[in-house]
């Protein structure tokens, strides 16, 4: 469920987007995160270690409920990140790599979650620009952001 608030930044090009570097690009809007989802994400990886999978067991642990995987909260970056902004204008974006990726919290389930997306830098290279983003993802009610990654994609105008 996404946020009807939060608005899209859109880049008419490489130049456009490029002139945003060192911003904070927005806000995604907030997305639920429930048990079938934290499920399947356990049946596709095989990670159904029970403070994830099990509600009852997992009830009388150390979070008092489920909590969402870390790597689920950073596969949804793609889909949050589209909510903040879009270059128009590109022959190809590409996911380059992952550089530092935290989880300094955990997100209890059921939670909503949101992105704050920032392009702290680029550089050019042979193929394209290298941009990195770097995203905070935030669940309602924490104090902590329950992910921190910087993300890398290589854009070619």
């Amino acid at each position: 469920m996404s946020d009807p608030s939060t608005s899209m930044r859109v880049f008419a090009g490489w130049e456009e987007f490029a002139a945003a570097a060192g911003t904070q690009l927005g806000v995604s809007g907030w997305r639920d995160v429930t048990q079938p989802m934290v499920d399947t994400f356990a049946d596709v990886t095989g990670d159904r270690q029970w403070i994830h999978v099990d509600p009852v067991r997992a009830a009388a642990g150390p979070f008092g409920a489920t909590i969402a995987h870390g790597f689920l909260t950073l596969s949804l970056l793609p889909v949050l990140m589209a909510e903040v902004y879009r270059v128009d204008g590109l022959t190809m974006a590409l996911n380059y790599g992952v550089g530092k990726v935290r989880f300094p919290a955990p997100a209890t389930i059921p939670v909503r979650v949101r992105a704050v997306v920032s392009f702290p830098e680029y550089e050019e290279t042979s193929r394209g620009f290298l941009v990195t983003l770097r995203s905070v993802v935030e669940a309602e009610g924490v104090d902590r952001p329950i992910c921190v990654a910087e993300t890398l994609a290589l854009l070619a105008p």
